[in-house]
């Protein structure tokens, strides 16, 4: 089972609330808030259901990794460290975990008190425009995410 990376791009003026009750669901509250999510066929009709407003596509481990060192943050405001996982957790760093993350073997709430989102910043150079689809040279819908990733650590 693969690992979805998804970005919200745009806000919420103007939403209908089926919309923004999706967006709640995936605990996308924020613009370059992101989440990861398993590929299921749930996560995928949300995901067709908020096409115009997140960017996503399936991450791989270096990208998890960097995701979890860079930006994850534990209840209280701290930053997830190594030490963090080794003493509280059945491995031994970030690195192992964000391979089994990304294998479907571990799941984000397997390391206690992490929060379930990651706040990133925006991309160098841009999205190239957040009304458009990957397609149409914009940022919206299915994408090489990990570049992405890279761009906003």
């Amino acid at each position: 089972m693969t690992l979805l990376a998804v970005v919200r791009l745009r806000g919420t003026v103007g939403v209908r609330r089926s919309v923004k009750d999706t967006m709640q669901m995936l605990r996308l509250n924020r613009t370059n808030h992101c989440v990861l999510l398993k590929n299921t066929q749930s996560s995928l009709g949300m995901l067709a259901k908020v096409k115009d407003y997140v960017t996503w596509g399936e991450i791989n481990h270096e990208s998890a990794e960097e995701i979890l060192r860079n930006r994850g943050e534990l209840e209280g405001g701290r930053s997830l460290t190594d030490d963090f996982m080794k003493n509280n957790t059945e491995y031994k760093n970030i690195k192992s975990f964000a391979k089994d993350l990304v294998e479907g073997k571990a799941a984000l709430s397997d390391v206690p008190k992490l929060k379930q989102f990651f706040r990133l910043h925006p991309p160098r150079k841009g999205f190239g425009g957040i009304k458009k689809s990957v397609q149409e040279g914009g940022g919206l819908g299915m994408r090489d995410i990990n570049t992405l990733i890279y761009r906003m650590r």
